[in-house]
C-alpha cells in the first residue's frame, strides 16, 4: 500500500510539473516571445510562434502524463492503451499546427514574391500548399502508426514498389504537371498573351493549367497543348517585354526611278495618319534593299496590342496603294524578256534513212 502511494505521489509530481512548465511555456510566450516578434519586419516568426504555442505546451502536458503513468506500472493492456492515446494527440496536434503554418507561410511567401521568392506566386502556392500538406499529414499518419506499435515496413515497401509501377505508367502525365509548376512558378507567359510555338502557331493564351496550356487563334480554333511540350519548344511572347505595344512591318515596293526620299516620307505620312498606328514610338521607313524589279522599302509602326497587327497591315497596304496609284509611281512585278530565234532553211528534208 505504501509502495502504491508514493508511486501515485510520483505521478501527481510529474503530471504537476507537466502543467506547471505548459502554463511556463505560454507565459513566456505571451509576454516575452511575441514581445521580441512584434519588432521585427517580418511576419514568418508572428506566425511560427501563434501556430507553436499550443503544440508545445500539450506535448509537456504529455510528457508529465506519461512520466506519471509510467511510475504507477499500471498492467497490460492500460500503458499501451494511455500511451498510444496520449501520442496520438500530441502527433495530431502538432500536424494540424504545422499544416496550417505551412499554409500561411506560403500565402505569405506569395504575396511577397518580389521580396524573398520567385517560386510560390498567387498562381503556384495552391500546388505547393498541397504538396505540402500531403508530406505533413502523411508523416502525421506515419508517427500515429508509430505510436500504436503498428510496423509499417511491409506497407512502405509496397508502396514502393506501386509508386514505381505507376510512375514508369504515367509518365507522360507526370511530366506535364511538372512543367505546369514550372511554368506557372517562372511565368513566361500569363494569360492575354500573345505567342508563337516553335514558329508555326500563334494565339492568344486563354488558360494555363497545370497539365495543358490553352492558345486561342486568330480563326477562334482552341488549340491544346501539354506543359511538357510548352517547356520543350521555342516560345516567342509577342505581348512580352514589359510593353503590351507590337510593332508591325509592311514591305512596299517601288520602281526604279522613283524619288527614293518622296516615297519615304509618302509612306512615313500614311503611317502617322493611320489610327491604329501609336504616335509613340514614331513611324518610320527604311530603304532595305535594291530588289531585281525595285526599290524594297519596309514601313514600321507600333500598335496598342499584337491583336491588332492584322487589321492595321490592311489598312497601311490599302492607304499605301491607293496614294501610289495617285501619284502614278510604279509598283514593279516580275518582268521576262523572251526571244525567238529562227533557224536557217534547211534546202533538203531529213530522211530517216539518211547516213
Amino acid at each position: 500500500m505504501i509502495e502504491w502511494t508514493d508511486a501515485l505521489q510520483r505521478a501527481f509530481t510529474y503530471a504537476t510539473v507537466g502543467v506547471f512548465a505548459a502554463l511556463l511555456n505560454g507565459l513566456v510566450f505571451r509576454v516575452v516571445v511575441h514581445a521580441f516578434v512584434r519588432r521585427t519586419h517580418t511576419e514568418v516568426d508572428d506566425i511560427l510562434t501563434r501556430r507553436m504555442r499550443f503544440p508545445i505546451s500539450l506535448s509537456l502536458v504529455s510528457a508529465g502524463l506519461w512520466y506519471g503513468a509510467a511510475e504507477l506500472s499500471l498492467p497490460d493492456p492500460y500503458p499501451w492503451l494511455f500511451g498510444g492515446l496520449l501520442a496520438t494527440c500530441v502527433v495530431m496536434t502538432w500536424t494540424l499546427a504545422m499544416s496550417a503554418t505551412s499554409h500561411e507561410l506560403l500565402d505569405w511567401l506569395a504575396h511577397n514574391r518580389d521580396r524573398y521568392s520567385t517560386l510560390v506566386t498567387d498562381r503556384t502556392w495552391p500546388v505547393f500548399d498541397i504538396a505540402a500538406k500531403t508530406v505533413i499529414w502523411g508523416g502525421g499518419v506515419y508517427f500515429m502508426f508509430l505510436a500504436w506499435s503498428v510496423d509499417l515496413t511491409g506497407w512502405l515497401a509496397s508502396a514502393g514498389i506501386v509508386g514505381v509501377a505507376v510512375g514508369f505508367a504515367s509518365k507522360d502525365t507526370l511530366s506535364n504537371l511538372i512543367a505546369g509548376v514550372f511554368i506557372l512558378a517562372d511565368a513566361p507567359y500569363k494569360l492575354g498573351d500573345y505567342l508563337v510555338v516553335d514558329g508555326e502557331q500563334r494565339g492568344e493564351v486563354v488558360e494555363i493549367g497545370i497539365r495543358t496550356t490553352r492558345l486561342r487563334t486568330r480563326d477562334d480554333v482552341e488549340i491544346i497543348v501539354p506543359n511538357a511540350m510548352m517547356a520543350n519548344s521555342r516560345i516567342v511572347n509577342q505581348s512580352g517585354g514589359g510593353n503590351p505595344a507590337f510593332r508591325v512591318r509592311v514591305k512596299v515596293s517601288v520602281g526604279y526611278g522613283s524619288d527614293v526620299d518622296a516615297v519615304r516620307d509618302m509612306l512615313t505620312r500614311i503611317a502617322q495618319t493611320e489610327p491604329l498606328i501609336r504616335e509613340q514610338p514614331h513611324p518610320r521607313c527604311r530603304l532595305r534593299e535594291l530588289g531585281d524589279s525595285g526599290l524594297h522599302y519596309e514601313l514600321l509602326g507600333w500598335v496598342d496590342d499584337p491583336s491588332l497587327r492584322g487589321r492595321a497591315t490592311d489598312m497601311l497596304l490599302g492607304d499605301i496603294y491607293k496614294q501610289l496609284v495617285a501619284e502614278g509611281i510604279e509598283i514593279p512585278f516580275p518582268k521576262r524578256d523572251i526571244t525567238v530565234r529562227h533557224a536557217a532553211a534547211i534546202d533538203e528534208p531529213f530522211s530517216p534513212e539518211a547516213g
